[in-house]
């Protein structure tokens, strides 16, 4: 088999270590929360663990301004407790990878405090220092958190690039001290024994140098400057400059995520002889219900749009790289809310969308709560949300600009980030079993419903779901390295796609819809042999596949032989 690699037969959980697993009471999650449930997790079928930032942070951006790059963060344990829960990964034949965070720093690292001393200070040349134009910021750019993405600072009367919260100063990657400042640290951590890295907004370290003011392209408004910091001049001077002293040293995952990445971009960035990352996290598929002005603005999504910008992915990077396969994050809702049906055919659904993910071609990544159908959540008061961008988007619209308050939130509702941030549901004792304080966020009340205990006791749960399309990955090569083609292109409410290798053929047969639909296979997969390997109904496998009925989010995966 062409570049096989364990990476690419592996799955993935993402743990959000705040909202995971409180050990001792004070209701935030912590590492060591995280070690007593490593068996939950290994039963599952996981081979690697995303970690999102444990180290030490003021906690701005729920850990994502980091003000010690080799340092724990209080609230989540000690080193001596991160040293234990790598140990106990491995034991169980687990990878750790970590979340790199470094197109950014947090104000309060050190750098930073020395930075904003004085003009001819050694740290000054780390960040992005201007002095103000006209009156005015050095340029138009806007802040990924609205507003603009210029602080200024009164000590040296200069302003400091922020992309994200102004307690995010971003990094000067031109500068090579800052290069190898971070390579070092990588190293530390590599040294340590993790197993790779999942890189933060990773596509805007290389910014224009002469930072223009953004502009009208096409009718389409860029004024946030983004086409000068997304994508920039020297990104893959950088990134292979990094993998060449850091990353090819070691045998490891790495994965980038890209916002604004297309895919002709993606091969450079995960091309096989590139030398640059294994993955890109890309966000068209999730951006397809979104409007014109971004994720706040509610569109309806269109199967057909799904199946166009998935396919384009499939295909795009079949030869050349290799896909990363999500459906949410901790930074977007969740997936059975936002593309299936978290009511009446919740259940349904969600193991229907697992089975859509798991059987694409690239490496699956779940998120912790995906594997039991965790929902959305609608809380009453903006009071209780606790996301920056959320905060930030309300404050903008509604009290600074007068919009309606129920509308706003019924964004918030569908969108917001804080739907994925809900504590994770252990059981259906206090807090869903999380902690036995007051957790820092409020947690769903659905969790006497939906919790971990209860599934796992239960054969026919999405948790028993998961575990069997896991399995399946190990046992089938084909789910790993098969063609993907996709059928039917224009069906409104059937997503149904085929994975070839050699003699071998998957059909994937997908209802998204809460109808009844009928399918009709085409000529090629009428054959006399298949076996049915999963489905989230009772289906009969001696039923014909010439015409099925499929009930609403059914899915079927055949295995037929040509």
């Amino acid at each position: 088999m062409k570049d096989q690699a364990w990476w690419k037969e592996s799955v993935v959980y993402q743990i959000y270590p705040r909202s995971f697993n409180d050990s001792n009471g004070d209701g935030v999650g912590d590492i060591r929360g995280i070690t007593k449930k490593l068996n939950y997790l290994k039963e599952l079928g996981i081979d690697i663990i995303w970690l999102s930032p444990v180290y030490q942070s003021p906690n701005d951006d729920n850990g994502y301004d980091i003000s010690d790059y080799q340092q724990i963060m209080a609230e989540f344990g000690s080193m001596a407790d991160f040293d234990e829960l790598l140990h106990e990964m491995h034991q169980r034949d687990m990878k750790l990878m970590m979340d790199l965070v470094v197109n950014h720093t947090s104000d309060e690292h050190e750098w930073f405090k020395q930075a904003r001393q004085s003009k001819d200070n050694p740290y000054r040349n780390y960040y992005y220092w201007k002095p103000g134009k006209d009156g005015a910021e050095p340029n138009n750019w806007e802040s990924v958190f609205s507003g603009s993405a210029w602080e200024y600072d009164q000590n040296t009367d200069e302003y400091y690039l922020h992309l994200f919260s102004k307690k995010q100063p971003d990094l000067n990657w031109e500068n090579p001290t800052v290069r190898n400042e971070i390579y070092e640290m990588m190293k530390f951590w590599l040294e340590k024994g993790i197993d790779g890295f999942r890189m933060d907004v990773i596509n805007f370290i290389s910014k224009v140098p002469s930072l223009p003011d953004g502009e009208s392209v096409d009718g389409k408004n860029y004024v946030s400057g983004s086409r000068y910091f997304m994508n920039g001049p020297r990104i893959h001077e950088f990134l292979q400059e990094m993998n060449k002293k850091v990353l090819s040293q070691y045998d490891i995952i790495t994965v980038g995520e890209m916002p604004g990445v297309d895919v002709e971009e993606a091969k450079k960035y995960t091309g096989e002889n590139r030398n640059e990352l294994n993955m890109v996290f890309q966000f068209e598929h999730v951006d397809l219900d979104s409007g014109p002005s971004g994720k706040w603005e509610l569109k309806d999504l269109r199967l057909q749009d799904l199946k166009a910008s998935i396919s384009k992915w499939q295909k795009g990077l079949e030869e050349v790289g290799w896909n990363s396969l999500y459906l949410n994050n901790h930074d977007q809702p969740r997936m059975v809310s936002r593309f299936g049906d978290d009511g009446k055919y919740w259940s349904e659904s969600a193991k229907m969308l697992a089975t859509f993910l798991h059987f694409l071609k690239g490496t699956p990544y779940i998120y912790q709560g995906e594997e039991l159908g965790m929902t959305n959540v609608q809380f009453e008061a903006i009071d209780d949300y606790k996301d920056i961008e959320t905060l930030n988007m309300y404050r903008e619209k509604v009290i600074e600009n007068g919009c309606d308050h129920d509308q706003v939130m019924e964004s918030i509702y569908a969108k917001g980030r804080d739907n994925a941030r809900t504590p994770m549901q252990w059981d259906d004792s206090m807090n869903g079993g999380f902690t036995s304080g007051k957790p820092w966020i409020k947690v769903n009340p659905n969790y006497k419903n939906i919790n971990a205990e209860q599934q796992l006791k239960d054969h026919a749960s999405i948790y028993r779901y998961y575990q069997k399309l896991i399995q399946l990955r190990k046992q089938n090569e084909i789910i790993v390295y098969g063609k993907y083609d996709l059928l039917l292109p224009e069906h409104s409410e059937i997503y149904a796609y085929t994975r070839t290798l050699g003699r071998e053929k998957l059909f994937v047969l997908l209802n998204f819809s809460k109808e009844k639909v009928s399918f009709e296979a085409p000529e090629e997969l009428l054959v006399k042999q298949k076996d049915l390997l999963i489905s989230n109904y009772d289906a009969n496998e001696e039923n014909t596949i010439e015409k099925i009925s499929l009930l609403p989010f059914e899915a079927r995966v055949y295995k037929v032989y040509i």
